[in-house]
């Protein structure tokens, strides 16, 4: 996937490849993130699109998923601000939060 693709903001609606479990969001990502593109990452991040990770990372993911690991991924709202989406390995609960909040 190519990086401009992978950075811009997206709204789109993907099928999830994996469970997400109980979704739980931090004060901090909800007042600096629209609640739609926090929702729009969320669909992103179940559909193994892990956003505006380094490749290495990527590949790591790819990995996760199939291999129950921990999934970690990283969206930038329109505003730039970036927030981290972080599945637990056994898919109980995915955390979405501020990077400064980790």
């Amino acid at each position: 996937m190519n990086e401009e693709k992978r950075n811009e903001p997206s709204c789109q609606n993907n099928s999830s490849a994996f469970a997400l479990g109980h979704i739980v969001a931090t004060q901090g990502v909800l007042a600096a993130v629209p609640l739609e593109c926090i929702t729009a990452a969320l669909h992103r991040h179940a559909a193994q699109d892990w956003g505006i990770v380094c490749e290495d990372d990527w590949k790591q993911n790819d990995y996760a998923a199939e291999h129950d690991e921990r999934l970690f991924s990283a969206y930038l709202a329109p505003d730039r601000t970036k927030f981290w989406i972080i599945t637990e390995w056994d898919r109980s609960c995915t955390t979405v939060l501020l990077p400064e909040e980790y």
